[in-house]
């Protein structure tokens, strides 16, 4: 594969074609007639599975598709929103319950449940995608993003530890389980509702989260950001030792999660301004790059564990796409130029070994050393999301995108 010359990456009509080159690789070949949209891909664009159905991809394709319309103003993308939401709706939500299933196979019109466990990190994306299609102009989105607030309020919030348990049967009742990842896309939902909705409650819902996690948490895990706790929040050293390539909960340190959850801190800070926000993003950043970047292949390394060292060597694509976003939003608030030198650094890694400039849209996962060893580009919780997106918030904090 031949890679074209290097673009500048901190071009305002680099980023929005490449969102948009991204997006052409879904756009004509995801949306289902029978309803939806097709989740698996093979790095071709094959569909590899016509029938899985994932509550990730649903909601991350209401969200993509609002971007696009955000970017653009075609009606295709807002078609494809309303497409996205009405499927997440109608095959996903349980109107006895309110849950929405984790996984179900969709076949000649019809949804049968194959996982119903209600995963607070679904309930994040489905509050994220109604964030989203209410800004994209579908009005019932207000009512639906209120409804879905109120269904986790009353089942996975823990007034004590002020935060979400992350997961119940379908009938609510709670596992041990405790985890941050959960809670990191809700915190991220909550400021995409505010911004949606203008209604206080899910800012002030956000800043709690991200408070709980990244100060009193992370204060228990050496001052960064552990994944994995018991029911009463202490930190679970144990969970997942042996799995270390889990798609929801790895073990180990995620640097990803920690360079998010930088660029959410900062987000956040637009809205609702606290002196500890940036301090603590930079933080978080610098303790990413400091102990996962690859200083011979390039990129960041997945995982790493307690003693720092790297526990996972393998290379995500949402783990760069998220850190260069952080690095474009700590450059411009702090004017520092060393974010933008790791912001130049991670494009660059990115141009040359996770863009797929043969078939379109971004690779998986790669080895240490930057090898494709899969020919799924987009299975269960990918459709580019994270590679759409933080082009997107770059955009966004360049003051490149009206409204916003």
């Amino acid at each position: 594969m031949k890679t074209p010359p290097v673009p500048d990456f901190r071009s305002p009509s680099f980023l929005r074609q490449h969102i948009r080159w991204i997006m052409d690789f879904y756009i004509d070949r995801a949306s289902d007639p029978s309803g939806g949209m097709y989740h698996y891909f093979l790095d071709d664009g094959t569909v590899f599975d016509a029938r899985t159905r994932h509550l990730v991809n649903a909601t991350r394709f209401v969200i993509t598709h609002a971007m696009l319309y955000k970017l653009t103003g075609e009606a295709r993308y807002q078609a494809g929103v309303r497409h996205a939401v009405d499927f997440l709706r109608q095959a996903f939500r349980d109107p006895a319950t309110g849950g929405y299933a984790w996984i179900i196979d969709w076949h000649g019109g019809r949804a049968t449940v194959l996982d119903a466990t209600r995963h607070c990190y679904g309930m994040a994306f489905v509050m994220l995608a109604y964030a989203h299609a209410l800004k994209s102009g579908i009005a019932e989105a207000r009512g639906w993003l209120d409804e879905t607030f109120v269904l986790a309020e009353k089942h996975l919030w823990e007034p004590a530890a002020q935060l979400y348990a992350d997961e119940a049967a379908p009938d609510w009742t709670l596992s041990s389980y405790r985890g941050q990842n959960a809670n990191m896309h809700a915190c991220e939902a909550m400021i995409s509702a505010y911004a949606a909705s203008g209604d206080r409650r899910y800012i002030e819902r956000a800043e709690t989260l991200a408070q709980a996690i990244t100060v009193r948490q992370a204060a228990l895990a050496n001052d960064m950001i552990w994944e994995h706790y018991h029911q009463d929040w202490s930190v679970d050293w144990e969970y997942n030792l042996h799995d270390k390539t889990n798609i929801y909960r790895p073990w180990g340190y995620q640097p990803g999660h920690h360079t998010e959850w930088a660029k959410l801190l900062l987000q956040l800070d637009a809205h609702l301004p606290a002196e500890w926000h940036l301090p603590r993003a930079e933080a978080l950043f610098n303790a990413a790059v400091s102990r996962a970047w690859d200083a011979e292949h390039g990129g960041f390394h997945y995982g790493f564990a307690p003693d720092d060292s790297i526990c996972d060597g393998d290379k995500y694509h949402w783990v760069q796409a998220e850190s260069f976003a952080a690095a474009a939003l700590l450059a411009i608030r702090t004017g520092k130029p060393e974010y933008w030198d790791w912001y130049a650094k991670i494009w660059d890694y990115c141009w040359q070994h996770f863009v797929d400039h043969q078939h379109g849209a971004w690779f998986r996962i790669l080895d240490a050393a930057n090898l494709n060893h899969t020919r799924e580009k987009s299975p269960g919780g990918k459709v580019d999301y994270h590679n759409i997106g933080a082009s997107f918030d770059v955009l966004r904090a360049m003051g490149e995108l009206e409204g916003e």
